[in-house]
């Protein structure tokens, strides 16, 4: 029985940083395994922006556009979501249902997962009226009755309460309990902000359309779209499970890479997008799964010149 070929790059992660990194290396001739759980993080939203050339494409058509590109370079895209993961030597193990795949690298772009606020009608408005990136979105809702709901992530929440107004005058911050200090109600008001404390009981939605914020006393406030900020989670369990360890700097700790994706204190493990930058937009994503390829690259290499040279010594 032929023992299971050894991939050069196993990338885990079908996303924009992912799928780069695969066409990146599949143009390289590298033999290259994409596993896609299906599951990206703006299935929600029906358009993206801010990516050249692709302005307010959908995210599911940029994404089956770069499958069917990273495919032609014969790259495998196989659907499923790794269970496991370990080291074997110099070969890292990855087990997809029953298939265990073997590579002499790894890329994570796992992104993340976003925890809205628990406030009834957030998460089936999400990606349409409910939203938290207003370079994202900011545009489509521009000069409307905007409102930004107090979460559980408050610095997201008072910087959203500080910006949006460059997009719409007409914006009310609901804190929802949130404790504000005097510094940032001051910053916010001089925004032209209206402050309204106390909880939000859930936002009012008439003919799949966001029609309102409702207070715990029930006034309903019209709006026609609000700002979230999600607390977020990356899925790097992967990469802790092979032993790297998130930082303990930053407001949203994850696990440390080097300039170039490569994960620090894992030979021949790299990660790339939101699983370890949260803020990183696609376009962002995309560059840094494309950084990461090169340095996968230029790592193969070195070891396959080690290996040709000591070939060479050996047929001496």
């Amino acid at each position: 029985m032929n023992a299971p070929q050894i991939l050069d790059t196993v990338i885990v992660g079908g996303g924009a940083a992912g799928l780069t990194a695969a066409q990146v290396l599949g143009r390289a001739r590298r033999a290259v395994t994409v596993v896609d759980a299906g599951a990206p993080r703006n299935a929600p939203a029906a358009h993206m922006h801010g990516y050249l050339g692709h302005d307010g494409l959908n995210p599911a058509e940029l994404l089956a556009i770069g499958r069917r590109e990273a495919q032609a370079y014969g790259v495998r895209i196989l659907p499923g979501a790794v269970t496991a993961v370990r080291r074997e030597g110099e070969v890292i193990e990855v087990a997809v249902g029953d298939e265990v795949l073997r590579a002499r690298t790894l890329l994570v772009a796992t992104g993340l997962t976003d925890v809205l606020p628990g406030i009834p009608g957030v998460a089936e408005r999400f990606g349409r009226d409910a939203i938290h990136c207003p370079f994202c979105h900011g545009y489509e809702v521009r000069d409307r009755p905007l409102a930004v709901l107090g979460g559980e992530n408050a610095a997201m929440s008072v910087h959203q309460a500080l910006l949006i107004p460059q997009w719409s005058r007409d914006l009310i911050f609901f804190t929802n309990g949130l404790e504000i200090d005097e510094a940032d109600r001051a910053k916010i008001q001089a925004r032209g902000t209206r402050i309204v404390d106390g909880a939000v009981a859930g936002l009012v939605v008439e003919g799949d359309a966001l029609r309102a914020v409702r207070l715990a006393d029930g006034t309903e406030i019209d709006r026609e779209a609000v700002f979230v900020g999600p607390r977020f989670v990356p899925q790097d369990e992967l990469l802790l499970q092979l032993g790297a360890e998130r930082g303990a700097a930053g407001p949203f700790p994850t696990v440390p890479v080097d300039p170039m994706g490569a994960v620090i204190g894992q030979a021949g493990v790299w990660a790339a997008g939101n699983v370890v930058n949260p803020m990183a937009q696609v376009i962002v994503a995309a560059g840094a799964g494309s950084v990461a390829a090169t340095a996968i690259s230029a790592h193969l290499l070195e070891r396959d010149i080690a290996a040709d040279l000591g070939a060479a010594v050996g047929a001496r």
